[in-house]
C-alpha cells in the first residue's frame, strides 16, 4: 500500500489558518447582524396591537393621524397632549384614563413617530408642527384648549400657544424642551440619529437591548421598563419610515433657536419635571418657571424625563389641581 504525503510550506499553513479565522468572523458577524437586523414594518402590522378602539386615523396634511379623541364632547376647552421623541400617544394612557372622565382628551402620534409615520414633505422643523396642531385643531373643531406637551412636545406646545395665543387657555409643559440644553446623559439611539452618515445603519438595525437601554436612561427607576414597555418602542420605531424621519429630524431642529419667546408667554401655566431627569435636567424647568410670569412649578425627585409615563397617577393629581384653579 502506498500512501502520499503532502507538505505544506509554513506561508500555505499561516494563510489557511487565516482563511479559517476569516470564515469564522464572517459566520459570527452575521449572526449577530441576524439578531439586530430589523427592518421596518408596515402600519397595517402594529394597528390590531396598538391601535384598539378609541384609536382612530384621520387624514391630515397628507398623512394618516393616530389620535384618540376621548370623554364629553361638550368640553368648552379640551385637553390636547403632544408626546416627545420617539414616543407616541401611548405616553399619555395613565393620565387619559383620569381625565376622560370629565375632560375631553386629545391624544396622537405626531408626524413622524408612532402609527402616524413621516410625514410626505419631510419638514419636521418646529414651524411644521405648528402648522400641524393648527390643522389638528381646526379638524377637530377645537377653539380653544388646554395645550400639555412632553420634551419635544412641550417644545411644540409652547410654540403653539406663542403662535396661537387665542386658542390656547393653559399650557401644560412636562420635562419640555425649549432653551439650549446641556444633557448629563443621552440615549445611544439619539446620539446615532444624530449622525446622517450612519443613518443607513440605524434605519435597518435596532437591538432590542438598545431600546431597553435607552428607557432606562430616560426613567428614574429604571426597574419600571417592563417587557411591554419596550415591545410598545421597539414596534413604534419599526413603523415603516419612523428611522428615517428620526434622523431627517434631529437635522432639520436646532433646539434653543426661539427661546427668547418663552418670556413672551402670558398665560397660566404648570411646568412638571422629574428630578432625576439626565436628559434635560431640572435647571431647565426652574428657567422655565421664571421666564413664565404665570407659572407654576412641581418636581418630583425620584421620576426621570417621562414623568407621565413613569408614574401617571402622582403627576396627573398636580394637573386636576391646575385644571381646577379658577
Amino acid at each position: 500500500m502506498k500512501y502520499t504525503v503532502t507538505v505544506l510550506s509554513r506561508g500555505t499553513r499561516r494563510l489557511r489558518f487565516w482563511a479559517g479565522v476569516l470564515a469564522a468572523g464572517v459566520v459570527a458577524l452575521g449572526g449577530v447582524l441576524a439578531m439586530i437586523w430589523v427592518p421596518d414594518v408596515p402600519v397595517s402590522a402594529l394597528t390590531e396591537r396598538w391601535a384598539p378602539p378609541p384609536s382612530q386615523f384621520v387624514t391630515l396634511r397628507g398623512m394618516r393621524v393616530h389620535l384618540r379623541d376621548e370623554g364629553p364632547r361638550d368640553d368648552p376647552a379640551p385637553i390636547v397632549l403632544i408626546h416627545g421623541t420617539s414616543a407616541s400617544l401611548h405616553t399619555w394612557q395613565g393620565w387619559v384614563r383620569v381625565l376622560r372622565q370629565r375632560r375631553r382628551v386629545v391624544s396622537f402620534d405626531l408626524p413622524g413617530f408612532g402609527l402616524t409615520g413621516p410625514a410626505p414633505d419631510e419638514d419636521y422643523t418646529i414651524e411644521a408642527y405648528v402648522a400641524f396642531m393648527r390643522a389638528l385643531l381646526d379638524h377637530l373643531g377645537i377653539e380653544r384648549c388646554v395645550l400639555g406637551g412632553n420634551s419635544l412636545g412641550g417644545d411644540i406646545a409652547w410654540e403653539t400657544a406663542y403662535a396661537l395665543p387665542k386658542r390656547i387657555e393653559r399650557l401644560i409643559l412636562v420635562d419640555s424642551g425649549g432653551y439650549p440644553f446641556q444633557s448629563t446623559s443621552v440615549p445611544l439611539g439619539f446620539r446615532l440619529a444624530r449622525f446622517p452618515f450612519l443613518s443607513r445603519l440605524t434605519r435597518s438595525m435596532l437591538p432590542r437591548r438598545l431600546v431597553e437601554e435607552g428607557l432606562r436612561n430616560v426613567y428614574g427607576d429604571p426597574a419600571k421598563v417592563t417587557p411591554d414597555l419596550v415591545d410598545l418602542y421597539v414596534d413604534m420605531t419599526r413603523r415603516e419610515g419612523n428611522r428615517a424621519a428620526l434622523v431627517r429630524r434631529f437635522a432639520q431642529h436646532d433646539l434653543g433657536d426661539h427661546a427668547g419667546r418663552i418670556a413672551t408667554l402670558k398665560l397660566p401655566t404648570l411646568i412638571l419635571w422629574g428630578g432625576r431627569d439626565r436628559l434635560v435636567p431640572p435647571e431647565y424647568g426652574r428657567r422655565f418657571q421664571r421666564d413664565i410670569a404665570a407659572s407654576r412649578l412641581v418636581v418630583f425627585d425620584e421620576l426621570g424625563h417621562v414623568p407621565q409615563e413613569e408614574d401617571p397617577a402622582r403627576t396627573v393629581a398636580a394637573v386636576e389641581e391646575f385644571l381646577a384653579a379658577p
